[in-house]
């Protein structure tokens, strides 16, 4: 057997399926469930560390005969949150889900501060709302400045989850767009966005370099 498996990282739970390469057929699937933080104003977080111990789970439920033999992993998972980890790797607060909605406010300002919703689209293609990234960021930086302080790395759920299984930052263009600071037509990084969010530090070198699957 050539074992592939696949991790799929969403809001409820994790799940692992192992696909037999040679002969074409899924093997198993498992899962193992995520906590959710809910409040009245909107706010939606987990912890990472969530991620790897549901991730731990579901590769503890699979015989280590099949474990042994997988070769290659493919990881999946929810757009839009908001991972903060400094520069030791070390995750620094809570993470914000694409469910989140108390970001409302920093959206205002944002789309505020670089002209208008007409002007936000065309640097974009795209608006600034609470599910994306953009306002989480700016959220963390006047709630919780010491966390903002030791900022190093802005990530996504599915890039925290590569750099867990690999030790490589990294994102991919279809996650990044959906973070409001991704020139979704140009495929790149707006530094206009982040230089919005904070005008005092680089964010543009914390944002993780552009990969393509299988890199």
């Amino acid at each position: 057997m050539q074992v592939v498996a696949g991790i799929d990282t969403g809001t409820q739970s994790t799940k692992v399926l192992c696909y037999d390469a040679e002969s074409n057929k899924v093997l198993l699937t498992v899962s193992a469930p995520h906590q959710m933080v809910s409040k009245v104003d909107g706010t939606r977080e987990q912890e990472a560390i969530w991620y790897l111990e549901a991730i731990r789970s579901c590769f503890s439920q699979i015989d280590e005969s099949i474990r042994k033999q997988i070769v290659a992993i493919g990881v999946s998972a929810q757009q839009h949150g908001f991972v903060p980890v400094d520069k030791h790797g070390e995750v620094i607060a809570s993470v914000k889900l694409w469910c989140d909605t108390s970001t409302s406010e920093q959206c205002a300002t944002l789309t505020k501060k670089l002209g208008g919703e007409e002007r936000v689209f065309s640097l974009l293609g795209n608006q600034i709302l609470p599910g994306y990234t953009a306002s989480k960021v700016l959220f963390l930086k006047e709630h919780n400045p010491e966390a903002y302080a030791r900022l190093a790395h802005i990530l996504l759920p599915h890039d925290y989850i590569n750099y867990y299984l690999t030790g490589e930052y990294s994102a991919e263009a279809g996650d990044a767009s959906g973070t409001a600071f991704f020139d979704v037509k140009n495929k790149r990084w707006s530094e206009e966005v982040l230089h919005a969010i904070d005008d005092t530090r680089n964010l543009l070198s914390m944002v993780p370099p552009l990969t393509k699957a299988g890199e």
